[in-house]
Parts: C-alpha cells; structure tokens; sequence
C-alpha cells in the first residue's frame, strides 16, 4: 500500500520529512517552498487516493498561486506535530 493511500500515513511521512528538513537546518522559507511545489507536482500528476487528497485536490484547482502557497502552509503546520523523528 502507498504512503498517499492513507491519510494519517500520509500526515505521518510528511511529517517526518518535515523533521528531517528542520533537523538538517532547513529555514522555513525554504521549507514552504518545497511545500508548494510537493503541493503543485501532486495536483498535476498523482491522482487523490482518499476524501482528504480529494479535498485538497480540488482547492489547489480552483486556487490562486498566492491561495496555493497557503494551502501548502497549512499543511505544513498540519504536519508539524505528527510524525516520528
């Protein structure tokens, strides 16, 4: 099974990458930009595997670059306590 099929697994790696970034000195500026680009390849090539990818599928369609950047921030503070480095 993907990582992408399940959301809390899915919360869970991203969440672990994020630590990973942080821990290797990643600023956060950088940080939401990789965010946004992991946001952007994943609306345009991979289709959502639950409700929740769904969801954020269909709002990053109908969104702004400025909104998309947004969205990407939030996950990231989504994430931020969740997994396990």
């Amino acid at each position: 099974m993907s990582v992408l099929e399940n959301w809390n697994q899915w919360k869970d790696f991203l969440g672990d990458r994020l630590h990973q970034a942080q821990n290797e000195g990643m600023n956060q500026e950088v940080i939401s930009d990789i965010a946004y680009q992991v946001g952007d390849y994943l609306a345009k090539q991979v289709d959502p595997k639950n409700e929740q990818e769904r969801i954020l599928a269909d709002l990053w369609s109908v969104a702004t670059p400025e909104e998309q950047h947004a969205i990407a921030n939030v996950m990231v503070k989504l994430v931020q306590n969740n997994g396990n480095s």
